[in-house]
């Protein structure tokens, strides 16, 4: 039996939008799989980990019967990659397995009961709806996720916080020696919400959202949220847990700032960084007289020093970082200056805020070098 027919690159979409959340490793032999579910020519593709699931549809089915199957979700995409882009692929049942046909090649892959998927269950009502463009929510999504901690004990900084107050949309993320913080303007949203959104499904959501005006909209219930763009439907499960208070994290009391020139920063601090150790990956700052001093060594007693004008005529401060935390947001930011905010105090933090986004913040904490 016929399930769909269609371009090798018509197939491969949809099933690239789903494989994405499927692990290597799993606990169940079918979350290897991705369900296909036919219901005349309307071809849905789901899949799960039981805490992330996403779902798309494409129009390339074949007769009006209603047909669901599991199939390997590796295995079908290396396969439809590996095939020429010429001609049709036509994927199949028969006597339980998977027949895909293209060209001169056949392929039959072993499958599992499409009713045994453990989909996600959905509530019957959801607290809160909003839609926004694309690109607003993928750029709230890229200024603050490479702060997220990564299978940290504290499970609630595994994941980014987001905050949906009146007419404002806040995102955060910190793994307790730095935090960053964004908020775009949205319409009236009313009742304020809090809620930590796992980390992979972050990243997910990066993956599929584009830079584009069409509108993504955002459900939240209680331990789920939706988020519903195009023909594609992501639901996931929530971080229980407290996140920290970032107001309380992000000082307002700098008495010393000096903008600074973005690439020429990035640049000075990755040639530094090849000679800091792999374990410390610190490098010193040291500020004077309208110079910022970088340096770094390392065991073998290697030394890098750069040096770059800055308009700072304050007193002189030494302070360490690491160096990876100062990349991670230059390399995010793409503006010409960023703005760096300091105290006295060698053991305060530092600030580093954009321009032209005002509502951007990125507080790293110092290191002891």
């Amino acid at each position: 039996m016929q399930l769909l027919q269609a371009t090798r690159d018509a197939v491969l979409k949809p099933l690239s939008t789903v494989a994405g959340i499927v692990e290597r490793r799993h606990t169940m032999p079918i979350l290897a799989n991705i369900l296909l579910r036919k219901e005349g020519n309307r071809v849905a593709f789901i899949a799960t980990d039981l805490e992330v699931q996403i779902t798309t549809h494409a129009d390339f089915g074949v007769g009006d019967d209603v047909e669901s199957t599991t199939v390997a979700a590796r295995k079908l995409l290396d396969i439809l990659r590996a095939l020429p882009n010429t001609g049709e692929v036509k994927l199949g049942l028969n006597d339980g397995k998977m027949t895909v046909n293209a060209g001169k090649s056949r392929f039959a892959l072993q499958t599992l009961d499409g009713a045994e998927y453990p989909t996600v269950a959905q509530p019957e009502s959801w607290n809160l709806s909003l839609s926004m463009p694309q690109r607003t929510l993928r750029k709230l999504f890229n200024m603050v996720h490479f702060a997220m901690a990564q299978q940290d004990i504290r499970y609630y900084l595994n994941g980014m916080l987001m905050v949906f107050e009146e007419g404002m949309v806040r995102t955060v993320a910190t793994d307790g020696h730095r935090l960053a913080h964004a908020a775009e303007a949205v319409e009236s949203i009313g009742e304020r919400h809090e809620v930590i959104v796992p980390r992979k499904t972050v990243l997910e959501m990066q993956r599929l959202l584009d830079e584009s005006d069409e509108p993504v909209t955002i459900d939240l219930a209680a331990g789920q949220i939706r988020f519903t763009f195009g023909d594609v439907e992501l639901i996931s499960k929530l971080v229980e847990g407290k996140f920290p208070d970032f107001k309380r994290v992000i000082p307002t009391d700098y008495t010393r700032s000096f903008n600074i020139n973005r690439e020429a920063l990035q640049s000075s601090l990755q040639r530094a960084a090849i000679l800091t150790t792999d374990k410390l990956k610190g490098v010193k700052l040291h500020l004077e007289n309208n110079l910022l001093q970088i340096s770094s060594s390392n065991a073998e007693q290697e030394e890098a020093r750069e040096e770059i004008e800055v308009n700072y005529e304050f007193e002189p401060i030494d302070v360490g970082f690491n160096v990876s935390y100062l990349l991670d947001v230059l390399a995010m930011a793409k503006t010409e200056e960023i703005t760096w905010s300091v105290k006295p105090d060698v053991n305060a933090s530092a600030l580093i805020s954009l321009p032209e986004e005002t509502e951007f913040k990125y507080v790293v904490m110092p290191m002891r070098i």
